[in-house]
């Protein structure tokens, strides 16, 4: 079992910066993949962004590539998602996501419980 907890979250001004974190406990955290998605009030859920184990690879989706960067600290067990020039449009429930494959939401065995972010225009 992995246990993830997402903080970070909160509201800011369009072109605005969040950095989330997403703790993890339980299994090996260095062994998994970890990835990030987004879900908006009457929409499906999303990808965003994942990372490899090493940190070495790392996969966006197109509407955050360029201002988005995730990236893991393996001895902190924790994985972050930085947000620079945050638009309204990016605003959703950010979930933090352990053990799948790149972009592959079906593929992911363990989810936070998510944390907000707004973003007013």
């Amino acid at each position: 079992q992995v246990q993830l907890i997402e903080s970070g979250g909160g509201l800011v001004q369009a072109g605005g910066s969040l950095r989330l974190s997403c703790a993890a406990s339980g299994r090996t955290f260095s062994s998994l993949a970890m990835g990030w998605f987004r879900q908006a009030p009457g929409k499906e859920r999303e990808f965003v962004a994942a990372i490899s184990w090493s940190g070495g690879n790392t996969y966006y989706a197109d509407s955050v590539k360029g201002r988005f960067t995730i990236s893991r600290d393996n001895a902190k067990n924790t994985v972050y998602l930085q947000m620079n020039s945050l638009k309204p449009e990016d605003t959703a429930v950010y979930s933090c996501t352990a053990g799948g494959y790149r972009g592959k939401e079906a593929t992911y065995d363990y989810w936070g419980q998510g944390t907000q972010v707004t973003v007013s225009a």
